[in-house]
């Protein structure tokens, strides 16, 4: 049998939303999200290599740790920390891992993460200062 082909990666995200002003304007105006085209009940927007697709309808975001981090460089979030903006968004959490952070909740309540880093530099991390129980799964560093 051939070995499955695993260079692909993630190809899209959807996210229900309940106003699609607000979260074009959130998502376009506020972190950089660039409209490509959008119909009565959605939009796709890109960010670099994301693709982002919002769907009007019902939106039951994460009560859970669960959410979406996105790379944005640091820079990038100095620049949406300085937006005036950004004071109505609710921070979720404050950043304790390696790397810049801000974890911020979209208009429908999605927790996203900005982070300024790769999986290179959270395993790099780790070395130094391993979470408890922590185990490598494959030889690496």
């Amino acid at each position: 049998m051939p070995a499955v082909q695993q260079d692909k990666g993630l190809n899209h995200l959807t996210l229900s939303v309940t106003n699609l002003e607000a979260s074009l304007h959130f998502y376009c105006d506020l972190l950089g999200f660039k409209g490509e085209v959008r119909w009565n009940k959605g939009a796709y927007l890109s960010y670099g290599n994301c693709w982002l697709c919002l769907s009007l309808g019902e939106a039951k975001p994460s009560q859970d740790y669960t959410h979406f981090a996105l790379s944005f460089d640091a820079l990038a979030i100095a620049c949406i920390q300085k937006k005036a903006a950004l004071k109505a968004v609710k921070i979720w959490q404050e950043n304790t891992s390696e790397g810049d952070s801000l974890y911020i909740k979209d208009p429908d309540g999605h927790k996203l993460e900005l982070h300024a880093g790769s999986l290179a530099t959270r395993l790099e991390s780790l070395i130094a200062k391993p979470y408890e129980g922590l185990i490598w799964m494959e030889p690496s560093l």
